[in-house]
Formats: structure tokens, C-alpha cells, sequence
């Protein structure tokens, strides 16, 4: 099923089951696709709307944005606020691939690393690149980033 559609699908669900948090997070899922859309509109590049690829940027952009809002609220004391960010991050995850975990992240380093031949850290973009381009929303870059650059080191 399309991602547009498994958000909408979400959304109506947690309409019948009346649970406000979720879908007060799954209309603001839902306007960020929307203005996405209108910003778009018009070009040859997506006269259909966004991709499912750029709602999973919009998508990792928004869980980006609430981790750095739930380390704001802590360091301020307001726990509450922190958990509310940090209850809306769960529902905006669902929608995105599942996370690769540390040992999985070294591996697909190490293979991308043998794949693209690379033996210097002037090599770094072609790795990221392949990365990036396997691995879109399945890792966080700016932890991989020093990864390549140790083991290219």
C-alpha cells in the first residue's frame, strides 16, 4: 500500500477510536505532505505529488525536529512537554522503514566501503552516496558519517 495511503488509512482509524493524540500527530503528518505537495505543484519533476520517497523525507524530517524538541524540553525541566514529542515521534515512525541496528549499520559501512573500492577518505562521497541511496531512512547519516570517515581514515 501507498504511504500517502496507509496515513490516511491511520488517520481514519484513529478518528473511529477517538484517540486524539494520535491523530492530532497524523493531520500534522498529513498538512506536511499537503504543503510539500503545493510547494511542487506545477513542476515537471512531480505532477502527481510527492513520491513515497520524499514523504519519507518529510517524515524522517519531523522525527528530526521532535528529538531535538525533546531534548530541549529536558534540559528545561518540562518533562511533560518531552513526552508528549516523544509520543508523537512513535507515531510518525510507524510510517517509516524500521531502523538498522548498530551491528547492521557497520556492515552495510563495511560493504559499501568494498563496493565502491574506496581506500581513501577523499572516497567518503561515493560511499555516504551509495549509503544514502540504499539506506534512506533506515540509518541516521550523521552517526554514519564518522563511521565512513574512521574506517576510511
Amino acid at each position: 500500500m501507498e504511504l500517502r495511503a496507509r496515513i490516511n488509512a491511520a488517520l481514519k482509524t484513529a478518528m473511529k477510536e477517538r484517540r486524539s493524540e494520535r491523530l492530532s500527530t497524523l493531520r500534522l503528518i498529513n498538512a506536511a505532505i499537503k504543503d510539500r505537495d503545493i510547494a511542487t505543484r506545477g513542476s515537471d519533476d512531480s505532477p502527481d505529488g510527492v513520491t513515497d520517497e520524499q514523504v519519507r523525507q518529510i517524515l524522517s524530517r519531523m522525527v528530526k525536529q521532535r528529538q531535538e524538541s525533546v531534548r530541549a524540553y529536558e534540559e528545561g525541566g518540562r518533562l511533560e512537554l518531552a513526552e508528549s514529542e516523544r509520543a508523537e515521534i512513535e507515531v510518525i515512525e510507524e510510517f517509516l522503514p524500521r531502523r538498522l541496528s548498530e551491528g547492521e549499520i557497520d556492515e552495510a559501512v563495511a560493504g559499501a566501503i568494498a563496493e565502491t573500492g574506496a581506500d581513501s577518505i577523499r572516497d567518503m562521497g561515493r560511499v555516504m552516496g551509495l549509503l544514502k541511496e540504499r539506506y534512506s531512512g533506515q540509518m541516521d547519516f550523521g552517526i554514519v558519517g564518522p563511521k565512513v570517515k574512521q574506517r576510511l581514515s
